[in-house]
């Protein structure tokens, strides 16, 4: 039986769409989608719209503070079924962060449980753990029954949700948001809400005040876990000012003595969003690779409370020292960005400094209070006119009742009878036998009155701006007082410090384990170090067609300073050379020295020296060495020369003669005062030529004489009287230098 053909389907109707036309409108409304309900906070209650949801949530199912607990699965189930379809673990995560009293600085979130730890560890599952609101929680949903909001159709049309709470609490920079859009992100650190309220108070009363001089009560961030900001007051105040800036956070450490003069130092509190856990394995890591040299041993005590013991070295070392090495290899010292980036009125994307922020949520507790103040309004409206239909009833209660059982439509009758409202007439309808003994005239009448006073400061607070700001005021005050200083949520946690200043060098030496080594660099520019102080090092290999150049001795913590002939100095770390294993590597590596270039002289830095630097064309000066230490890979450019004239010798300066030899070999000897010291140029003229160009420089004392060394190593000298036929003036074209090698290199080098 053959197979039956079915009959060819109708082409569906197909659009030709530009495919940047439809990239740019499905990429729009993506980006849009993010950062109005994904990753920005709005102003007003400081939430984002999962935060939000989960709260109104909680509020649906009752779960207000002091009532019993719910299983987190049932808060999640209702939240994504009625509000969020984003998936459970999503919604869980956010509510976990918001009950994690070492995340958020004030809990909305109560949970029961394990809801994770500061190491980092994952909370339980949610059918494990229990939640329910905190105070901070209630403040913000408190008057959302009361018309306070505006609500919006859910998801899915079958119900609503609050567009934005009414935030009697200053959320937003009390707990802080963090958040990544499309091409905008967010990043507020939590702030200290008592602070916040005293500054929103002199807000009331200056609108116009400035973020600067807000800053006489919100001092920076107060993180939950505590530690010390060392930023600068001035560096703080461009942060607030601006909207953007960032907060050097330390962790906070005390010294603690030990037996026979030991000591330790104890970390008890570390920056925020720091995980403990990692941080101790970041530690014992720099240990084990011995970039940690001044530290013996970390411990982690920690029961409740956070306490890491670092172990010295040894019991000579500097506790702040010690200190200030992990600070700058570990996450013991943390950048927090500030960028107060949010939605202004739930819709702009805005960066706002500290003033305008706290506006906004100003602005919001206005528009709260006057919403709810038209409810109540509305509402006792309508029961004043109910208790007006109570009365007339009880004053004429025979002639009610006879209408109610006379009439076929009593309604009507008792309308027309008694001039009543149609809501009037239904609650008396509507009101019970056993009623009837409670309408005494005295009562309604009383109730009537005490409607009718606080109706009449309703409509004097809505109709009076600086009224609406006093009440404002008041609210803000009650919850600077139920988070004051001396509470122990509202209390202070983060302290700020001037960051303790070190030298440099030793610092950089803390990184280090001080090991004396040997500098080895060939003719090519390769460099290696060797362990230890090694004096032959004939039995070196090296590259084919290279060969040493020289070699001496350092210790792993030593800089160098290597002279190029471009007239720049380079600054290295012995520690971040090349080990012995190997030819080593180009110098070049380390430094960004230009290919034309060619090493005139690498040697040990030791500061509080001076050299004499010269040109080929016989021209230099005397530098100090630390005007030739550079802090670029770049180098410093000291003695300014220009192709073909280049650098071709240095001398340290000790003696009070110079002597400059030129490649026709000839010599001049002349007074070191005749050269003046300079930080940077060209110099002045040392030796005069006509054809030749400088070969090397020496500075030596004279009564002691020349001393050189020959190409075999062997050193020669001559004494004072041997020189006097070269002594003369600088910029003298000198005398043929006889018995002095014929390389015309007096091979001292730097000393």
């Amino acid at each position: 039986m053959g197979k039956r053909q079915l009959p060819p389907e109708e082409p569906a109707e197909i659009h030709e769409v530009m495919l940047r036309d439809a990239l740019e409108e499905r990429y729009l409304a993506y980006a849009l989608s993010t950062i109005m309900h994904r990753a920005l906070p709005d102003a007003r209650d400081g939430l984002k719209p999962v935060h939000r949801r989960i709260l109104y949530g909680m509020r649906l199912l009752r779960l207000d503070p002091g009532t019993p607990f719910k299983k987190s699965a049932k808060i999640v189930g209702d939240v994504m079924g009625s509000f969020h379809p984003h998936g459970d673990q999503a919604i869980y995560d956010a509510m976990v962060r918001l009950a994690q009293d070492f995340a958020s600085r004030y809990p909305l979130v109560d949970g029961q449980g394990n809801f994770g730890n500061i190491d980092g560890d994952n909370p339980a599952a949610y059918r494990y753990t229990e939640a329910r609101m905190t105070e901070v929680a209630r403040l913000l949903l408190e008057g959302i029954d009361e018309d306070g909001v505006e609500f919006r159709p859910n998801y899915d049309g079958q119900s609503k949700e609050p567009v934005v709470l009414p935030g009697g609490f200053p959320n937003l920079l009390a707990n802080g948001s963090q958040g990544i859009a499309v091409g905008m992100a967010t990043s507020i650190p939590p702030h200290n809400a008592a602070e916040l309220c005293d500054a929103a108070l002199h807000l009331i009363d200056k609108p116009d005040a400035k973020s600067k001089s807000l800053l006489k009560w919100v001092k920076g961030p107060d993180f939950p876990t505590g530690g010390i900001v060392v930023d600068s007051k001035e560096s703080i105040a461009e942060a607030y000012t601006t909207g953007r800036g960032s907060f050097r956070t330390r962790a906070k450490w005390t010294q603690e003595e030990g037996a026979r003069g030991t000591w330790v130092v104890v970390i008890t509190e570390i920056p925020w969003l720091v995980q403990k856990s990692r941080l101790v394995e970041k530690i014992a890591e720099l240990l084990n690779e011995k970039k940690l040299p001044l530290v013996g041993d970390v411990r982690d005590e920690s029961a409740e409370d956070v306490r890491l013991v670092i172990e010295p070295k040894s019991r000579a070392v500097d506790p702040a020292l010690m200190m200030e090495s992990l600070f700058r290899l570990t996450e013991l010292e943390s950048k927090i960005s500030l960028n107060l980036n949010v939605l202004i009125k739930g819709k702009i994307p805005k960066v706002v400094g500290l003033a305008e922020c706290l506006r906004e949520w100003l602005d919001h507790l206005r528009d709260v209070l006057v919403r709810r103040s038209n409810f109540r309004k509305t509402q006792i409206e309508n029961r004043l006119e109910i208790l007006g239909g109570y009365l007339i009833a009880y004053l004429n209660i025979d002639k009610v009742i006879k209408i109610i059982r006379t009439e076929d439509e009593p309604k009507p009758a008792l309308i027309k009878a008694f001039k009543l409202t149609e809501v009037q007439a239904d609650a008396i309808l509507n009101m019970r036998l056993r009623s009837l003994r409670k309408l005494e005239e005295f009562e309604i009448r009383t109730e009537d009155k005490n409607l009718r006073n606080e109706l009449k400061g309703i409509k004097s607070l809505l109709g009076s701006e600086t009224e609406q700001w006093s009440k404002v005021g008041e609210q803000v005050r009650k919850v600077r007082d139920l988070f004051g200083p001396k509470t122990p949520l509202g209390k202070r946690r983060t302290m700020f410090a001037d960051a303790p200043e070190h030298d440099l060098a030793a610092i950089e030496e803390a990184f280090v384990e001080r090991e004396p080594c040997t500098v080895v660099i060939s003719e090519k520019g390769w460099v290696r170090t060797l362990k230890g102080h090694v004096e032959d090092i004939s039995g070196l290999a090296f590259k084919t067609d290279d060969k040493l150049d020289h070699a001496f001795f350092a210790e792993t913590t030593s800089k160098l300073l290597l002279f190029a002939t471009n007239g720049k100095f380079y600054s290295l770390d012995v520690a971040k050379l090349p080990g012995g294993r190997g030819h080593g590597e180009p110098i070049r590596m380390f430094i960004d020295m230009e290919q034309d270039a060619a090493i005139v002289s690498l040697f040990v830095h030791k500061g509080e020296r001076k050299f004499l630097i010269a040109s080929s064309e016989g021209q230099g000066f005397i530098v100090k060495e630390e005007d030739c230490v550079g802090n670029t890979r770049k180098g410093k450019q000291v003695l300014n020369v220009t192709m073909p004239n280049e650098a071709c010798a240095i001398a340290t300066v000790a003696g009070d003669t110079v002597a400059a030899i030129g490649t026709n070999h000839k010599m001049v000897l002349f007074p070191l005062d005749q050269v003046p010291e300079m930080a940077r140029g060209r110099g002045v003229r040392l030796q005069k030529y006509s054809s030749a160009k400088l070969s090397d420089v020496a500075v030596f004392e004279l009564k002691a004489g020349l001393t050189w060394k020959d190409s075999a190593g062997r050193e020669q000298s001559m004494s004072a009287k041997e020189l006097s036929d070269w002594r003369g003036n600088r910029a003298d074209a000198g005398r043929l230098a006889h018995g002095l090698p014929k390389s015309n290199k007096f091979l001292r080098g730097v000393e």
